[in-house]
């Protein structure tokens, strides 16, 4: 789209609008198409993301039981199961549905109420609507 842009973290409607959180429109009468198609590839891509982690803590059980490790052991056991866990999704490594029994996913807690207007950040808007431009250009999908 002609501007360069850094990594953003998806979020849900709970999250405050940041230019490194990306969270949809909110959802009512009043958007339009491509603002609806906008939500509707959040949505798509936050599956994806949420079934690669599935994946990921069912190949690597361990990662269900960090509690039994230290803190300052934490993110190298993590990055060593995502490099792992990458080496093998890419060397077609067998995955066995049987190992997600051991992995179903878990709701965390979150946030009930949407973040207050005041802690989102107005340049972000212009970020969520360079993704929405993108994302129309692309076409379905």
């Amino acid at each position: 789209m002609g501007k360069a842009q850094k990594y953003v973290l998806l979020g849900d409607a709970t999250y405050p609008l940041q230019d490194w959180i990306l969270k949809p429109y909110q959802e009512d009468e009043n958007l339009t198409q491509r603002q609806l198609q906008f939500n509707y590839r959040l949505k798509r891509a936050h599956s994806v993301i949420e079934n690669a982690f599935l994946r990921l803590k069912a190949r690597w059980q361990i990662l269900l039981k960090c509690d039994d490790c230290s803190l300052e052991l934490l993110p190298t056991l993590v990055l060593a199961c995502c490099i792992l866990h990458n080496v093998c999704e890419a060397h077609d490594n067998p995955f066995n549905e049987e190992w997600l029994e051991g992995a179903e996913p878990t709701e965390l807690p979150k946030p009930c109420q949407p973040a207050p207007a005041a802690m989102e950040d107005g340049r972000a808007e212009q970020v969520r609507e360079l993704m929405c431009q993108y994302f129309e250009s692309c076409g379905e999908g």
